[in-house]
């Protein structure tokens, strides 16, 4: 069944601009909503279930999530891309009392997320502490203090595409230095064949940290198909026999690359500098049709 336009009215339209925000409702869960902005989907939001993640992407950061601590103790989150804030409340019902920072440079998406998705409605109450702030995601990671988060999300698009300056090993770097010792960066990555940003950004965080590994739809990683690969890095021992337990028992299985695989994966590839970075792929006509 199709998504329906947001129930409450007419898409929210930014005059003589064509990054058009949208709110689409979900036919099948009454409290549900995907965000778009410029016709592409960015989050996905069930206000009453706030563990439900849609986005096969999203649910392996969950994964990821999952497994940053023991389960339950909070965490320490830095969403860069806030987007409606799909994995800040889902870090809030799983980790209760978790103090989360999210950042968004569109000033409108914020305000828009939250007078129609509030994190606080009637009866409700989010569990911990999730602040907004509106701003470039380097500028504001750069003025942050060191080892002040666990867990860094870098999830920024510019319509469908990463912003070149959110990709380099300069960028890769600053994000390190906010995580404690031992904190997990992930990053969400939209990539298609013959995946030379994906090898890119792999070796870019290699060049910061000690283990890395690669979460994705095997048609994705064989270069079938456009779509998101997850990337995870810390300079602690990755728990990758859960991860990729718990991604192969999703309802579409991903598979998860590390030690010689991603050697193999990476093989050729040189970590990129601010000097050279460049904007993600655009992703190919059609990709994002229901």
């Amino acid at each position: 069944m199709g998504r329906q336009r947001d129930r409450d009215g007419p898409p929210v339209r930014r005059l003589g601009q064509p990054d058009v925000i949208e709110l689409l409702a979900d036919p099948d869960r009454p409290q549900a909503w995907t965000l778009l902005v410029g016709s592409t989907p960015q989050s996905y939001v069930d206000l009453d279930d706030p563990h439900y993640l849609e986005f096969e992407y999203a649910r392996r950061i969950g994964h990821v999530l999952d497994v940053a601590a023991p389960a339950g103790a909070p965490l320490r989150v830095l969403h860069l891309g806030g987007g409606a804030l799909s994995l800040a409340r889902y870090v809030a019902a799983t980790r209760p009392g978790s103090a989360q920072l999210a950042v968004d440079d569109d000033a409108d998406l914020v305000a828009l997320v939250r007078e129609r998705l509030p994190l606080r409605r009637r009866g409700q109450r989010v569990a911990g502490r999730i602040r907004i702030r509106v701003g470039d995601a380097r500028v504001v990671l750069g003025r942050l203090p060191a080892a002040a988060f666990d867990v860094l999300i870098a999830d920024v698009f510019a319509g469908a595409r990463t912003p070149a300056h959110l990709v380099s090993v300069e960028f890769t770097a600053l994000a390190r230095g906010v995580l404690v010792p031992g904190g997990v960066f992930v990053a969400n990555i939209g990539d298609g064949a013959p995946l030379a940003h994906t090898r890119g950004r792999v070796a870019t965080a290699r060049a910061v940290f000690r283990n890395a590994c690669l979460l994705a739809d095997a048609a994705v990683l064989r270069g079938r198909r456009f779509g998101n690969l997850v990337l995870a890095a810390t300079d602690a021992d990755l728990p990758t026999a859960d991860l990729t337990r718990r991604a192969a028992a999703d309802p579409f299985p991903a598979r998860l690359l590390q030690g010689e695989d991603l050697d193999r994966f990476v093989s050729g590839a040189s970590p990129i500098t601010d000097a050279r970075a460049e904007l993600s792929p655009v992703p190919p006509p059609g990709v994002f049709a229901p």
